[in-house]
């Protein structure tokens, strides 16, 4: 009996040895010391549930538990840099250290944890610190909430789905990292311009069960995808619909941006809350039609889209209860607001350039 258990002993210290071999341990102040280092990438292996309530600044986000991490890893993080990985108390970033360091990756891991951080009182983020977030009530009072990303591309959170709006990875100096959000139940892409279109966003946020919808166009392109044309409408859940509405250029010598019957806009409807989601659009007729909407994001930067004073007659047609201008470049929106101060639309400004 004393050999069996010495044999064992010997084998779980030559695990644990193996186990090391592959990475480094640090404490918080040399792991601190290494993050700041540009050729070290940081990555938090929590849930993004306990990631959205307090990371790193700058940290990465892949969940070590779920299906496929080390495959998502090698998608997302550069073999040429070191990775940093940590978790709430060390023992699953361990795990993902483990799984990492056998891809060929540097890796160093926070012993303790974030937990050990936070004692140490070294500062942390919050997801809501990072994009601008409204908030809104569905009938049955239940909460949805808009992420201010970049230009067109929003993320939309409702009752434990995610749901991402032509999502775009980088645009100019702004970069979003899809990394750091959960895989999206709904993909919604309107149009194949880059500035809507990112096979490299899609990718990161694909997961096994995202529905992707999109146009014919855009699911040529990618080789999958739910196909809508305008008029379609989808029933994605008992509580979740999706409407496929004209989203089109107008004005003589623009009809090339956008030519009618291509794109979409959307209507989403969550519990009944109605959101307008108007794509690259100019304040075409059809637009009357659009009825009941709680919430509306309607575009504005000529010549691709709307003037503002096409944006306002827009909004004087749909009559949203809270309109956001978004993709607006260099538009100066400012004025918005006061020229509808008399048509019961509450503006909202928010960082979508």
């Amino acid at each position: 009996m004393k050999k069996i258990i010495t044999s064992l002993l010997a084998l779980l210290g030559l695990a644990s040895a193996c186990g090391q071999q592959g990475f480094e341990d640090a404490d918080v102040k040399g792991f601190a010391s290494r993050i700041a280092d540009p050729d070290v990438v940081l990555l938090d292996v929590r849930t993004a549930a306990e990631y959205d309530e307090g990371h790193l600044q700058n940290a990465l986000n892949i969940d070590v538990k779920q299906s496929g991490f080390a495959e998502k890893a090698k998608s997302i993080l550069p073999t040429d840099k070191t990775i940093a990985v940590y978790c709430r108390s060390g023992v699953r970033s361990v795990i993902a250290a483990n799984q990492l360091a056998a891809e060929g990756y540097k890796v160093i891991n926070l012993k303790g944890g974030i937990k050990a951080w936070n004692e140490a009182g070294m500062p942390v983020q919050k997801s809501d610190d990072t994009y601008e977030v409204d908030s809104f009530t569905t009938k049955s009072g239940k909460t949805v909430k808009f992420h201010a990303l970049v230009h067109a591309s929003m993320r939309i959170e409702y009752d434990g789905k995610e749901i991402q709006i032509d999502p775009v990875t980088k645009l100019g100096e702004k970069t979003i990292d899809y990394a750091a959000m959960p895989n999206a139940d709904y993909l919604f892409i309107t149009h194949e311009h880059h500035d809507h279109f990112d096979t490299t966003a899609i990718k990161v946020l694909m997961g096994d069960n995202t529905e992707l919808v999109t146009n014919q166009r855009c699911a040529e392109m990618l080789g999958y995808g739910t196909v809508m044309a305008n008029g379609d409408m989808l029933q994605l859940a008992p509580d979740i619909t999706l409407e496929a509405v004209p989203a089109y250029n107008i004005t003589e010598g623009h009809q090339q941006f956008h030519p009618k019957g291509r794109d979409n806009g959307f209507i989403l409807t969550l519990d009944g809350l109605r959101i307008y989601i108007a794509g690259d659009t100019e304040d075409i007729p059809e637009m009357a039609e659009v009825k009941d909407i709680d919430v509306a994001f309607m575009p504005c930067n000529q010549p691709y889209t709307m003037t503002v004073e096409q944006l306002v007659n827009a909004a004087r047609m749909v009559k949203p209860k809270v309109l956001f201008p978004y993709h607006y470049g260099q538009t100066d929106v400012s004025g918005i607001p006061s020229q509808l101060e008399n048509d019961g639309v509450e503006v909202r400004i928010r960082h979508y350039e």
